[in-house]
């Protein structure tokens, strides 16, 4: 089947339809024939009824097995053979190392293998796998060495890495932040007033993403907030990483009026809408997380991380604060000083508006930088390194 294909290559479909299917739908506009590898959870219909070609592949059922590993790359290398496309885009780490090695062989008509790294996730947080973070960093040297690949990093952090580690050479990589959020879809909306104040988190219900840290921010505050204020959690439970919180625990936690935890919710304008501050406390190697850019759209003041991709969407006293990773009373200290002061909320929320629109985070100005890099001939691609004052002190 050779014609103009592209296959974006993603870990689960769910993944995919948050993150990516925007430039599915311009790739379909622009007149490609889109396919999508990934691991159907249920949402292969939907994903369908886009007009993509959906081919369900596993990535899981390879971790930490090198036998799996070679049967997934084998897999892949059908699939490219097979289809033969003129672009192929891996999307997260899992798929940008099998897919990449897989992309050697058997596809003639291919003229672009973009590998857009989201963060490089638990292996690299956790001082608990320092066995499979090896394992993975001798697939990257496998994987990287010699090839014509282009690189998305959404943080100089994992650049910075990836030049450490000799992964990408002057002219394969750029940088774009994050996969974009639409600045109409997310407009700016000035804070509700309400019986209580809504301070929110939504991420995947895992340790890394600092979960257990917001819920003890929540009661270490609840003697001064609690009648005041509601802490809201927003997210699924994900059973395959090994830091997933359990329903048991997260149902546990709830403090009835003051601490809730909501599941996995789609509308995620309206939730922003309805808080006052927005909290993502990750020590997860994050790319850029996407709540953080739509709690920025609507204009949403941040207490965040100082930490790969997190920092980035804040810019410390600005249009939020900055806290060191896994410290609930540092958590709790911010979350009581915008609490306390309103006016600064709307300052910030402001700013975090300005942010978003002006630094590379909407999702026009991220479709653009894809499809440039998708036209441009590798041979006359220029790095376009990050400019030393777009990284958040």
């Amino acid at each position: 089947m050779v014609g103009n294909n592209i296959i974006y290559v993603v870990n689960s479909d769910w993944f995919f339809l948050s993150h990516r299917l925007p430039l599915a739908q311009e790739a379909i506009k622009r007149g490609y024939r889109v396919i999508l590898v990934s691991k159907d959870t249920g949402k292969r219909s939907l994903v369908e009824s886009y007009g993509i070609q959906f081919i369900d592949v596993d990535f899981e059922s390879s971790s930490q097995n090198p036998l799996k590993d070679a049967q997934l790359i084998f897999k892949l290398r059908n699939i490219y053979k097979q289809y033969n496309p003129k672009i192929i885009h891996h999307v997260t780490i899992k798929p940008v190392l099998y897919g990449t090695i897989a992309a050697r062989y058997g596809t003639p008509n291919l003229s672009a293998v973009v590998n857009a790294v989201a963060g490089l996730g638990y292996v690299f947080t956790s001082s608990e796998r320092y066995i499979v973070r090896f394992w993975v960093k001798q697939l990257m040297r496998i994987a990287f060495k010699n090839i014509e690949a282009r690189f998305i990093f959404q943080n100089p952090d994992d650049l910075g890495f990836f030049k450490k580690m000799g992964f990408v050479g002057k002219s394969k990589y750029v940088l774009i932040k994050g996969s974009g959020v639409d600045e109409n879809e997310y407009a700016y909306t000035p804070a509700i007033a309400k019986e209580k104040l809504q301070v929110l988190l939504s991420a995947r219900m895992i340790k890394d993403k600092g979960v257990v840290e917001f819920i003890e921010a929540a009661i270490k505050l609840k003697q001064r907030w609690m009648g005041k204020v509601e802490f809201i959690l927003l997210g699924g439970i994900d059973t395959n990483n090994p830091t997933s919180l359990s329903e048991d625990f997260l149902r546990k936690c709830q403090v009835e009026g003051y601490i809730t935890w909501l599941g996995h919710q789609s509308n995620m304008f309206e939730y922003c809408k309805q808080a006052d501050i927005v909290c993502l406390p990750s020590f997860y190697r994050e790319g850029v997380p996407k709540s953080l850019i739509e709690a920025m759209a609507v204009g949403r003041p941040i207490v965040t991380t100082d930490s790969a991709g997190c920092r980035e969407c804040v810019d410390d006293g600005i249009n939020g604060i900055l806290i060191p990773i896994k410290n609930s009373e540092k958590l709790a200290e911010a979350i009581d000083y915008l609490l306390n002061n309103e006016t600064l909320r709307i300052k910030m929320g402001k700013a975090s508006r300005e942010k978003m629109l002006t630094g590379g985070f909407s999702l026009k100005q991220v479709v653009h930088q894809t499809f440039e890099l998708y036209d441009t001939p590798l041979k006359n691609h220029e790095s376009k390194d990050f400019d030393s004052n777009s990284r958040t002190q």
